[in-house]
Order: structure tokens, then C-alpha cells, then sequence
């Protein structure tokens, strides 16, 4: 096309006068505009903005709690025996979790569409071809680093990232499988974190506190996002049993867990830090869900109590690093 352009202009040069002029002045006006027309995604929505979308798709804080979560566990099984062991781990598993919250999104594109329109995915501003790959590219690299650690660890970033995709093809929207499964992974930082330090026992308390926590946020989580899983035709509990039953299942799970938060100071092995400050940074937060869950239903912003939630994991890990 632009050899006869070329050729085009060369006739119109013999000629003279202000047609042949006007002629050259459109074609070099359309080359131009041509150059100017975006031909790529990144043109069109921007290499900065989707920098940012790859920040948001991976959720930094979860990934933050995730390697936070390492890192306590690691400190409560001291003396810790590797310090590049416990370093590996954080990195394998903030990675881990990169992954898990890609793949996740890329599951549900269809019900964001709904439910959070503005993800990165839905609202277009990173393609799925690419989540996908970034996806397998921070799971693999997630388990390369559990090899510096050592066998049971490569065992279990395997298996951590099959079940996190399986959570997010299938068991996401089944009745309480796919919140087990999230809530395991959440639980198995702490043991993934203490076995790098030497002694993965030490794992075990934090862990359960972290299961039965997110067990109940999960199913918060699906409170709210009842109108997307309806539409695809998800199988949550609150759409298989109705709101109440969830409510219960809320109810139940956080009243374990408060009860359960006192045992490691009344047997001794957490100080008097860890009891002040998980009664009234987790424990007290926690009460205060349950009664918005069940006294002010219809002035209730789930949205808002799962953001709460999310700032209180925080609370709790410093409960425990101060125990």
C-alpha cells in the first residue's frame, strides 16, 4: 500500500498546481493518522495502568498476610535451624498466593462481571490470555523456591497449587468444600512457615486459629457475592440452605474460635499479651460481626465486614507474635 502511495505522489509532483497539492497533503494526513491509530491492548488502555491491574489482580495484601504469616510461624518455632530455608518460604508462599488470586479471578471472570465489574479481568483491563499465563508463571516459581527448603515442603506447595485450582474450577462453588479449601491453604502458611524454620509442631496452633477464621469469612464472603453465583449457577450455602443457615454457620465457627483463643494462655504457652491483645483486637471484633449479622440484616454492608475481617488477621498475627 505504501509503494502506491509512493507512486501516486510521484505522478501528482509532475503536475502542477493546488489540486496536485491538496492530494499529497490528504495522503500524508492519512499515513498519518494511520501511525496514529492504537494497534495493540497496551495502547490502548496504558502500560501504566496495566502495571497497576497486575498489582491489583495479585492482591499485595494477601500476599503480605501470607508471607506475614510465614514469618510468625518460622519465629515461634525458634531457634530457627535456616534462616535462607525460612526466607524461601516466605518468598514461595507470598508467590503461591500471587498465583491462587490470579487463577482465581480468571475462574470467575463471568461472575465478577456481576459482582466486582471493576476487577481487572471484567473491566477489561487485563486480557485472560495473559492472567493465565502470569498465573502458571507465579505458581511454578512458587514451587521452584519450596525445593530450597526441602522435600515435605516441595509436597506441599504441589499439592497446595492443585487445590487451589481445583477451588477455583469446581469447589468454589460447591456447599462449604471450596471455603474448607481456602481456609486450609490460609492454615497450612503457618506449618509451611514453622517447617522451614525446623519445626513444623509449632505450626499447628496458629494454623487452626487461621482455619476456623477464614472458614467463617469465606462463608461472609459468599454472603455477598450471592447474585453473581446465583446467576452461574454456583452452589453456595447461603443459595443451597438460605442466608440463616450461613448465618449459623458464622455463628458456630466464630463462637470455636473466640473460645479456642483463650486455650494457649490458660495451658501456658502464650503470655499475657497474646490474651489482651486477641480478646480485644479479634475476639471483641468478632462479637461484633456476629451481632450485625443478625441485628442489623438489612442495614448490613457484607462488603464492609469482609474488609474489617481482612484488617483483623492482621490483629491476630500480632497477638501471637506478642505471645
Amino acid at each position: 500500500m505504501a509503494i502506491q502511495e509512493f507512486a501516486a505522489c510521484m505522478v501528482l509532483i509532475t503536475k502542477s498546481g493546488a489540486d496536485s497539492q491538496k492530494f499529497i497533503s490528504q495522503i500524508g494526513s492519512n499515513a498519518f493518522n494511520r501511525i496514529r491509530t492504537p494497534t495493540s491492548r497496551d495502547e490502548v488502555i496504558g502500560i501504566d495502568e496495566k502495571i497497576w491491574a497486575t498489582l491489583h489482580i495479585v492482591r499485595p495484601h494477601n500476599c503480605l498476610i501470607s508471607g506475614l504469616s510465614i514469618w510468625i510461624a518460622a519465629f515461634l518455632a525458634r531457634p530457627i535451624q535456616s534462616p535462607a530455608a525460612v526466607g524461601f518460604a516466605i518468598l514461595s508462599g507470598m508467590l503461591l498466593t500471587a498465583g491462587a488470586n490470579v487463577i482465581n479471578d480468571w475462574y470467575d471472570v463471568e461472575i465478577d462481571r456481576i459482582n466486582r465489574p471493576t476487577r481487572p479481568l471484567p473491566s477489561g483491563r487485563l486480557s485472560m490470555k495473559f492472567a493465565l499465563q502470569f498465573a502458571i508463571i507465579l505458581f511454578v516459581c512458587g514451587v521452584f523456591f519450596s525445593i530450597f527448603i526441602g522435600k515435605i515442603a516441595v509436597i506441599i506447595a504441589i499439592t497446595s497449587v492443585f487445590l487451589l485450582i481445583g477451588y477455583s474450577a469446581r469447589y468454589k462453588r460447591t456447599v462449604l468444600w471450596g471455603n474448607a479449601i481456602v481456609s486450609l491453604m490460609t492454615a497450612l502458611a503457618f506449618v509451611y512457615g514453622a517447617l522451614a524454620a525446623g519445626n513444623w509442631k509449632d505450626g499447628l496452633i496458629p494454623a487452626t486459629f487461621a482455619f476456623l477464621f477464614h472458614f467463617g469469612r469465606e462463608i461472609i464472603k459468599d454472603l455477598d457475592d450471592v447474585a453473581g453465583d446465583a446467576a452461574m449457577s454456583a452452589m453456595t450455602l447461603p443459595i443451597r440452605y438460605g442466608s440463616r443457615i450461613a448465618y449459623l454457620w458464622v455463628t458456630a465457627t466464630y463462637g470455636l474460635l473466640i473460645l479456642m483463643t483463650l486455650v494457649p494462655y490458660a495451658a501456658k504457652m502464650y503470655g499475657r499479651m497474646y490474651l489482651i491483645t486477641v480478646v480485644v483486637g479479634v475476639d471483641f471484633v468478632l462479637l461484633a460481626v456476629l451481632i450485625a449479622l443478625w441485628w442489623k440484616k438489612e442495614a448490613l454492608n457484607l462488603r464492609r465486614i469482609n474488609g474489617i475481617l481482612k484488617v483483623d488477621m492482621l490483629v491476630g498475627l500480632m497477638a501471637i507474635y506478642l505471645g
